[in-house]
């Protein structure tokens, strides 16, 4: 099973899936990863050599992923709070902050934003 910053996969699973379930890293940065190392977008783990696999996961050690990345948010989001800005009070009170409707619909937002705040 080949381990990439310390998070085994299975053989059969495509190099972009893999890099794509670390926070912080979307479908866009995954793909200019795999550019970087000329890694074809179906290509799987156990397809790819040993050393592709330690040099991602050196560029993955590199960047600002996982806890890093998630801290980083919540310190944005208690920065607007502590501002007092519309968008800090609207994440206090658990409400859309993006102008969403409010007239309706709210339950969904707020189990959403209350997701996203604790990520």
């Amino acid at each position: 099973m080949p381990s990439i910053l310390g998070s085994n996969f299975h053989e059969r699973k495509l190099v972009k899936k893999a890099l794509e379930s670390f926070y912080g890293i979307g479908p866009m940065l995954s793909t200019r990863i795999m550019a970087k190392y000329t890694i074809h977008p179906l290509a799987r783990l156990g397809g790819i050599p040993a050393k592709t696999v330690t040099a991602l996961t050196a560029e993955l050690s590199n960047m600002t992923i996982e806890a890093d990345a998630r801290r980083i948010v919540q310190d944005n989001i208690q920065r607007l709070r502590d501002m007092g800005t519309y968008r800090g009070r609207r994440h206090a009170m658990g409400l859309p902050v993006r102008g969403q409707r409010t007239r309706t619909q709210t339950e969904t937002a707020r189990k959403l934003n209350k997701l996203e705040r604790h990520g």
